[in-house]
């Protein structure tokens, strides 16, 4: 049987190493041993660019390490034009196109949950409504998206 998909966005394995929020961390630590592998886990080259970023160099080689064994999505136009009718629609605002890029990531790809710990933008019963109505009337199909804890 197929593993059903999913796709992390930068915040899941950023937490995996952030002892300022433990309980986070903890739950995370527990997402990748004891869920994750129960799924075909997707990144995307943005999430592969935010850690990039990170800016102390050992925690950069250890989130790595950490996201080495998944697959990464390459972006497209088809994908950012997605994107911006999500925050043409008022989804997202213009300075989060990022947030707005993984949810069209995974719509893009079919990936059936897009897994997050933002809850600002993304992990919100508004979101989820409006990102599945965007992709109904653009001709792509609903996705999940959740915090790890949900899974």
């Amino acid at each position: 049987m197929k593993k059903e998909t999913l796709y992390l966005d930068t915040s899941v394995p950023s937490a995996y190493y952030d002892e300022r929020a433990k309980e986070r961390q903890d739950a995370t630590i527990r997402f990748w041993k004891e869920v994750l592998p129960n799924y075909q886990g997707y990144i995307s080259e943005i999430t592969v660019e935010e850690l990039e970023d990170t800016k102390d160099e050992t925690l950069r080689r250890e989130l790595k390490k950490l996201i080495k064994g998944f697959k990464v999505l390459k972006t497209n136009k088809e994908i950012r034009d997605l994107a911006r009718v999500y925050i043409e629609k008022g989804i997202f605002p213009e300075k989060y196109v990022d947030d707005a890029l993984h949810a069209a990531i995974t719509s893009f790809y079919e990936i059936s949950y897009l897994v997050s710990w933002n809850f600002e933008h993304l992990v919100k019963v508004k979101t989820r409504k409006w990102v599945n109505s965007v992709n109904i009337l653009e001709g792509f199909g609903e996705i999940e998206i959740v915090s790890p804890q949900e899974l």
